[in-house]
């Protein structure tokens, strides 16, 4: 039973985390039904946007939470500059041209932001600074019973805070009222006054937001960044948006905690549990066992990845449409 709840707990961290960036991707679908593969990128600059400015205050006497607050401060507005210039020079352009033509453009910038991040970071895997004090709550009486770390429970209640805030700005707001009609029918919502080019750019820019938080939680959680990282963290949280339902706000966030589930209790039940980062990494040895198995990380290749492509391909196949479908009056 431990181990069951202790890989829940897991799952749980891990599929905020994806439901956060899946977000992103189901708002641009929803808007202009364009799948945004440089999203994953945009988290990854998040994260090493944070770093930065981690390792800059990290000897500074300031208070952890006061440095990673920092960080994620600046981050933010990168990575939503990132984002408005990504939609304004890439995708505006090719917003009526066939719809291959974004989609090779979104595979393309999102190989420039790799390696634009290469340029500035370089190649090696990096480091966070261990800055916050890791502190275990046990769910039961034991020390070896199932324990959910301070980390995961700031993730956790931050995720489903930046998740609610979002569904209020959707339906409680006048930019959400606009958001929601262009996604319906963007020629009648131009005409009946809204601004086409601002609502996608709002969106690009609330999505990048998105991204930005949940790069510096990944950076936090898992103390290591790389300038490829954003690419199998993107394709796992574009794979939950199309679980719950590709443009269902909702689908977006049943799909990620899904996936973080999935992958945490299939890498536990069956996997091996030496070979698995996310599993570890409130043990004394966790940096030792990535550097000896990097291929285990987040951005790695490992088998936890199988399970959720499996349930993924099944859904695909019996439910096209994903969980909850998508439901065009909740498009955003």
């Amino acid at each position: 039973m431990d181990t069951f709840l202790q890989q829940v707990v897991n799952g749980l961290t891990l599929g905020c985390v994806y439901a956060v960036v899946a977000l992103g991707y189901t708002m641009v679908y929803g808007i202009i039904q364009l799948i945004n593969f440089a999203h994953g990128e945009v988290v990854m600059i998040g994260c090493m946007v944070a770093f930065s400015v981690i390792v800059a205050l990290a000897g500074t006497g300031m208070p952890p939470l006061a440095i990673v607050g920092i960080g994620t401060a600046i981050a933010v507005p990168v990575c939503m500059i990132v984002g408005f210039v990504i939609e304004r020079a890439a995708y505006r352009p090719l917003r009526h041209a066939p719809r291959l033509a974004p989609l090779i453009t979104a595979i393309g910038v999102s190989i420039i932001l790799q390696h634009l991040a290469l340029l500035v970071w370089s190649r090696n895997i990096i480091a966070f600074p261990q800055i916050i004090e890791l502190q275990l709550i046990h769910l039961g009486s034991s020390d070896s019973s199932a324990a959910i770390s301070n980390i995961q429970v700031v993730i956790i209640v931050a995720s489903v805070a930046m998740m609610a805030g979002l569904l209020a700005l959707v339906y409680r707001t006048r930019i959400g009222i606009a958001m929601r009609a262009t996604s319906q029918n963007p020629q009648v919502a131009g005409l009946m006054g809204v601004d086409i080019d601002r609502v996608i750019s709002f969106t690009f820019v609330v999505g990048a937001a998105l991204g930005a938080v949940a790069g510096v939680m990944v950076g936090t959680y898992y103390g290591i960044a790389h300038y490829q990282m954003g690419f199998l963290l993107g394709l796992k949280a574009f794979s939950a948006a199309v679980l719950g339902g590709i443009g269902n706000l909702a689908g977006a966030v049943l799909g990620g905690i899904l996936m973080g589930l999935i992958e945490a209790l299939g890498a536990g039940y069956v996997g091996d549990w030496t070979n698995v980062c996310f599993l570890n990494d409130f043990l004394p040895g966790f940096e030792q066992v990535c550097q000896q198995s990097p291929e285990s990380s987040l951005f790695g290749s490992n088998y936890k990845d199988v399970y959720a492509f499996i349930v993924l391909i099944l859904v695909l196949v019996f439910r096209p449409q994903g969980l909850l479908g998508e439901r065009v009056g909740d498009r955003a």
